[in-house]
């Protein structure tokens, strides 16, 4: 294995779509294309938020990726915005699409309660962080990370946030010094079925 790291670029996007399709087990919650499209609207979704990308490659191909968002120097670029269009677009044009997407409605407003609730103006979020589930326990994780708070001591950040639940590894961010700042439990209809989940806000100190 030979893991290095650069700046995301376009053609990363269809690869790293799968991953987080894998990661998030969108295939629980539809069909396979819809799983797809909801993978393409939350990377794209993701694309506009963010001024520091890397990308974990093995030999060349894309196994990992973090976006950072320094938010005083943000400005999405329009060919990212048009994308995440199309990819929503995409999503609503079926009946299952537009479904599943309440899903990704409720978690934006779970998400957006945690945040007023801390009540801190934080200069930067941590917008994506996704590793191949196959490279976990490698490394990798680790490596996407520290070239974040490194951006961030270069940028002369002091703090960022993250949101996350229960259907990831949120350990991880406990176990590289991140404080839970807020918790939600919330109980989703996915395909007829309850699941109950927990969602949680983030922050890190520098």
């Amino acid at each position: 294995m030979n893991i290095t790291l650069r700046e995301y670029k376009r053609e990363d996007f269809i690869v790293l779509q799968n991953i987080i399709r894998e990661t998030w087990h969108y295939d629980d919650l539809s069909s396979p294309k819809t799983a797809q499209r909801l993978a393409g609207v939350f990377l794209s979704s993701c694309l506009t938020n963010y001024t520091y990308s890397r990308v974990a490659l093995d030999n060349g191909k894309p196994v990992g990726i973090i976006l950072l968002n320094n938010k005083a120097k943000h400005k999405c670029p329009l060919g990212l915005k048009f994308q995440q269009i199309r990819e929503i677009i995409s999503l609503y044009l079926s009946k299952e699409g537009r479904k599943v997407s309440k899903i990704f409605e409720s978690v934006s407003d779970i998400d957006k309660k945690l945040l007023n609730e801390c009540d801190i103006e934080y200069p930067a979020e941590l917008a994506l962080f996704a590793v191949k589930p196959s490279y976990r326990g490698k490394g990798i994780g680790k490596q996407l990370f520290q070239s974040a708070l490194d951006y961030m001591k270069e940028q002369k950040l002091n703090t960022f946030y993250l949101f996350t639940d229960t259907s990831c590894n949120y350990e991880f961010y406990e176990h590289q010094g991140m404080i839970r700042k807020g918790e939600k439990k919330q109980t989703l209809n996915v395909n007829g079925q309850s699941a109950k989940m927990n969602f949680f806000i983030y922050d890190y100190l520098i």
